[in-house]
């Protein structure tokens, strides 16, 4: 059965379809990104850094795990890092989508040429394989075959003891559609859709359990890129394969708009909404559209921080608790705000409110553009929120994170969202400089602005010939008072709008010109759960103020695999500034600095008696040195109990910090990848976002030591009764957990010598075993710590 003309796709829009409340029809079309070209400014600076950083990549270091597995000769060893430890070949599938974003944002030669080399090189390897894959993945073949039988051992981040493999392949697929649909590539799709044959025929003969089985492990938007092929084809075997590759144990409390999400690994669960939006939209299914809103009403709403971010150590915490936000050093991880966006623009489409715009807007200042380093073009994983602490940059050929596959697109198409178009009507929804080709109403439209430093932004028309249409530029949510509006030098009226536009609906002649000033503010933002941090902004911006540039351990990140993580010291809590006034007259203690633009003065500020100020900038200006962006607040009568109160909280968690050597906790995923984990007969899961792992058999790591100290292991487990739990190094026992009869499930620390004779080397095996029949207790985490 054909799939109806309803939902076809334009071919040249890259994140396509939407879905919202009861609707699933699109309501705005969105312009090629070769129609829009960005003009000097901020982004345009990101664009070009990120080209260098494309271009600095050895494209024949990343097709090495594609070669290698489709048994070709490799003209260079692989990348090292997170590409030759299991993830081998995701970033080549990123690397597709950059340079075909890149490619159609700018029309780059070198861009374009490194492009069709990869295509090139993927034909070749499918052709090689003769069955349509084409995947890094090591031993993937006899993985693959593995699955076709019927043989499935999944868990969160690993299916047949392979680092999530399903998500590995996932970029690829999402490069060739990209590479199809924005370069218009042949080659791409034919190599799509192939691979996309193979998908059916791997699964054919599994039960509907068995791939549900499957999918616990994380496999990114699979469903989305298959229903993309749906469209594309206009077959709807393509529909049915995506819908088989969604996870109902997901999409299940979303139809019921249940929240499900505390303590969930994020960014394993944002591309399944894609795909659920995705697949909505394709089948007209309202309830499948209805739970992507409401996946993005509560991630947006109620799970992130001010510059658009979400997740600690990459899960979700309690709506209720942002306290790990504000103490870890692994703040809103880059890929979920990616992703998110993706979704917002998705919703956005369908239903054009101005709620979808505000976000976008602030997660692209203050979260995107601030993830790239302005000299070097490196890319962050995580930014912490944690006051005083820092961020880590990647190096081309040193750093294979998921955060700098989906960096290297982040940077490639800040052009796709800037305008659209309905029949007779042009939206500006962003306010970056750039020149927009109107093909079909043969118009040039030119943005220019010096915006957010400056509030004012001009646009000039240019039509072929006189041409009506309406010109809707976005109001703003952080407005307070109403625009100044100028329509050829002459003050004009707007039509009032209830969404939130400027509406001018006229025939525009040649050079016809439009200016709109926009008032800023100063203004707050609370964390989520009402605890007394606030973020000051100022229009669309997060600002924040620098602390030092002491100690930024690993700033430039090497090619270990926890390289991404700030390791440097944690600037206690209460040694952090107190903003000491009420919540409402924080604005009052920010005053702009002359001949400064965008940097203010912020008063007020309290560290026991001693009273001073410190200096805010935009945070997308902060690199290369701590900063705070969340500043904890408490009235002169709550301020010693506020001040006591955080010292007492941290005492610990800071001394255990500093004597720590290296750390796993326990059933989340990147700490365990990155400590290399083995693991038979166990189970990992959570309790509200406390992560464990448990084992009826036994699962190991690979951890740092210290040759040079006297080390001791540190575990902490929850107490529970009849559980047994023995503790080897190097696969000899050197103690095991209390047993005990109470099942109160309280969480319990040991701390256990190492001997002298274990530790001689970098690293050392932790195994947490048990004696059958018995389970062993849940562990939570396990740290190598120096003697205290």
């Amino acid at each position: 059965m054909k799939l109806k003309k309803l939902i076809t796709i334009c071919l040249l829009s890259t994140t396509m379809g939407t879905v919202i409340q009861a609707q699933t029809q699109k309501q705005i079309e969105y312009f090629h990104l070769r129609d829009v070209s960005l003009l000097p400014g901020p982004f345009k600076h990101a664009e070009e850094l990120d080209l260098n950083y494309l271009l600095t990549l050895d494209a024949d270091r990343l097709l090495a795990p594609f070669l290698e597995e489709a048994d070709l000769p490799s003209p260079a060893e692989r990348y090292g890092n997170w590409e030759n430890t299991g993830l081998d070949g995701h970033i080549g599938g990123h690397y597709v989508s950059a340079l075909s974003y890149m490619y159609a944002s700018t029309g780059h030669a070198a861009i374009k040429e490194r492009l069709d080399y990869m295509l090139s090189t993927f034909k070749r390897c499918q052709d090689a394989h003769g069955d349509g894959y084409i995947g890094g993945v090591p031993e993937g073949k006899a993985l693959w075959e593995e699955v076709k039988q019927g043989k499935i051992n999944a868990g969160g981040f690993s299916l047949n003891e392979r680092w999530v493999p399903l998500y590995n392949i996932h970029k690829t697929y999402a490069g060739l559609r990209d590479a199809y649909l924005l370069t218009g590539s042949e080659i791409a799709k034919d190599m799509l859709i192939k691979m996309t044959d193979w998908a059916i025929t791997l699964v054919a003969g599994l039960s509907e359990e068995q791939i549900q089985d499957m999918l616990r492990s994380e496999h990114g938007g699979l469903n989305e890129t298959f229903a993309d092929v749906a469209a594309i084809t206009q077959n709807s075997k393509y529909l049915a394969l995506a819908k088989q590759f969604s996870q109902k144990a997901v999409l299940n409390p979303l139809l019921a708009q249940e929240d499900y999400l505390t303590g969930k690994h994020a960014n394993t669960q944002i591309p399944k909404v894609l795909g659920f939006k995705r697949i909505g939209d394709l089948s007209k299914d309202d309830q499948w559209a209805d739970a992507a809103r409401y996946f993005w009403e509560n991630v947006i709403e109620r799970r992130s921080v001010s510059i658009g971010g979400n997740s600690v150590s990459e899960h979700f915490n309690p709506v209720d608790d942002f306290s790990k936000m504000i103490q870890s050093v692994e703040g809103p991880e880059t890929c979920n705000t990616y992703n998110m966006l993706r979704l917002t623009r998705m919703l956005y489409q369908t239903d054009p409110k101005s709620k979808y715009l505000n976000y976008y807007e602030r997660a692209l200042y203050n979260h995107i553009l601030s993830t790239q380093n302005p000299e070097t073009g490196g890319l962050v994983y995580f930014t912490q929120m944690r006051p005083g602490h820092y961020r880590v940059y990647s190096q081309p050929h040193t750093s294979m994170w998921c955060c700098v596959g989906s960096g290297i697109e982040n940077h490639a198409k800040y052009g796709e969202m800037i305008y659209a178009h309905r029949d007779n009507e042009l939206f500006v929804n962003l306010f970056i400089p750039s020149t927009l080709n109107w093909q079909e109403k043969s118009v040039k439209l030119v943005q220019e602005n010096n915006f957010p430093t400056e509030n004012k932004i001009q646009f000039s028309v240019h039509p072929k010939s006189a041409t009506s249409f309406a010109l809707r530029i976005r109001k703003p949510g952080w407005l307070t008072g109403e625009p100044v509006v100028q329509l050829n030098g002459k003050p004009h009226d707007v039509i009032p709008s209830k969404e939130g536009w400027i509406t001018i609906e006229r025939q525009w002649e040649k050079s016809d010109h439009v200016s709109v000033e926009f008032p800023m503010h100063i203004y707050t933002e609370q964390l989520p759960d009402r605890s007394n941090y606030y973020s000051i902004l100022y229009g669309p911006l997060v600002l924040a103020a620098k602390t030092g540039t002491n100690d930024l351990t690993g700033l430039f990140a090497d090619d270990s695999r926890m390289g991404h993580v700030a390791r440097g010291r944690q600037i206690p809590l209460r040694d952090i500034p107190i903003l000491a006034t009420a919540p409402d007259s924080i604005p009052n203690l920010v005053k702009p600095i002359k001949n400064a633009p965008l940097h203010f003065k912020l008063s007020g500020l309290r560290l026991g008696e001693e009273q001073f100020s410190m200096e805010l900038e935009p945070f997308y200006k902060t690199h290369e040195a701590r900063y705070i962006l969340y500043w904890p607040q408490a009235t002169e009568q709550e301020l010693v109990a506020l001040q006591e109160k955080t010292e007492r909280e941290e005492r610990e968690s800071l001394r255990l910090a500093a004597m720590t050597i290296d750390r796993v906790v326990s059933g989340e995923q990147q700490p365990e990848s990155d400590h290399f984990i083995k693991e038979q007969n166990t189970q990992a899961g959570s309790i509200a976002d406390v992560r464990w792992r448990e084992a009826k058999g036994w699962f190991s790591y690979i951890v740092k030591t210290d040759s040079k100290e006297n080390v001791q292991l540190y575990i902490k487990y929850l107490e529970e009764e009849n559980r047994k739990t023995n503790i080897l190094i190097n696969d000899k026992e050197i103690g095991r957990l209390s047993q005990t009869n109470s099942s109160s499930g309280e969480v319990k620390t040991e701390v256990i010598a190492i001997p002298p004779t274990s530790n001689k080397g970098e690293t050392l095996q932790v195994k947490i075993t048990t004696d059958a029949p018995s389970t062993s207790h849940k562990i939570l985490e396990i740290r190598v710590i120096k003697v205290d």
